[in-house]
């Protein structure tokens, strides 16, 4: 197991949902410093303020600036770089902000982690960027490929890269449950886009788990995807009025919107063909192939054909009482249902 105790941790993106989470987990340990990185000062001052705590310590930065980051690197022992522009509209948009964020942001962390020994770093995916059809997921795509890249080259190096891969992460920043759940205090119909959508659920703590086994099983250029349920957006919002005793509210199906997808994969094809099963997870380890092409034209996989994705449609499927109870292990939940109506922002 790796060894925190006294250890610095970099979170890069530290202010949002996925940093909050890896800081609280870390936060209580016997590790020395927790390092916030991030662009957002109104939020590293909340933060400041709520946790109160020594061993955070605040970097203004952006990871398009690679002098921001090398400077918040130095002493660090291990990175979590959760940094990125994940809207979907936003991305689409303007896709080269995604590449300057997503793409260059990363290699700029990475090239600073190198230069600094950082010990090993674990970077953030999405599903999307399996068989992208957005600017958001291709951003993520090519952060992937960014990765791996990197990794082949690490071999006498004092540094490990590797990456997690996530589904649908409940009330994280751009979740619509507490959209759903803000529609329904405020008398406002529910909009869902197809109620035959199927999305992976998981929660804050099942994401920090998976950045913790990274970080304990990663190799160089590794992807980890933890094997979560998948659900219909039809048996999300039926859980959520079932909760809020709303099964009368009504219901606004708006159809798709651009850039998404009726169901989305955590690993391609070619990726379950030698994905390594590790309990919960899926390890896949990275192609290192070099450029020697004739490989490419004499050589092929004979049994690629015989396997599909891991996607939304096809794994463990939640129906609403099981979807309940996954939606009852987020706090806003358990007061909404204990009478605490706090309409919840998003984080």
């Amino acid at each position: 197991m790796i060894d925190f105790s006294g250890k610095i941790l970099l979170i890069t993106g530290g202010t949002g949902s996925f940093g909050n989470a890896v800081l609280r987990r870390f936060l209580n340990t016997d590790i020395s410093e927790i390092r916030i990185f991030s662009r957002d000062e109104k939020k590293q001052d909340d933060m400041r303020k709520q946790f109160k705590s020594e061993k955070l310590k605040f970097y203004i930065g952006d990871v398009r600036d690679y002098q921001s980051i090398a400077n918040a690197m130095r002493g660090v022992d291990f990175v979590y770089h959760a940094a990125a522009l994940k809207q979907v509209p936003s991305c689409e948009f303007y896709p080269i902000e995604a590449v300057k964020t997503n793409v260059i942001g990363t290699e700029n962390v990475l090239e600073a982690a190198i230069a600094h020994n950082v010990k090993k770093v674990v970077c953030l995916s999405t599903d999307k960027a399996v068989y992208p059809i957005n600017a958001m997921g291709i951003s993520k795509a090519m952060m992937e490929k960014v990765i791996v890249a990197k990794s082949r080259n690490l071999e006498h190096m004092n540094t490990t890269i590797c990456c997690t891969r996530y589904g649908n992460v409940m009330a994280s920043r751009g979740s619509v449950i507490p959209l759903f759940i803000r529609q329904i205090i405020n008398g406002n119909p529910i909009t869902i886009t197809d109620p035959n959508m199927t999305r992976f659920m998981m929660t804050l703590d099942d994401a920090v788990d998976l950045v913790l086994h990274a970080f304990e099983n990663g190799n160089n250029g590794d992807i980890f995807v933890q094997k979560a349920p998948g659900a219909t957006i039809e048996v999300l919002v039926r859980a959520i009025l079932e909760i809020m005793d709303e099964m009368n509210h009504k219901v606004n199906v708006i159809g798709t919107r651009h850039g998404e997808k009726l169901y989305e994969a955590l690993c391609s094809r070619e990726e379950m063909f030698v994905a390594e099963e590790q309990g919960n997870y899926y390890r896949i380890p990275a192609d290192n192939r070099d450029l020697n092409y004739s490989k490419y034209f004499e050589e092929g996989e004979k049994d690629l054909s015989a396997v599909e994705d891991y996607n939304s449609h096809n794994t463990e499927r939640l129906n609403v009482e099981r979807m309940k109870k996954l939606l009852r292990k987020l706090e806003f939940i358990r007061d909404i249902e204990a009478g605490n109506l706090v309409i919840p922002e998003g984080v």
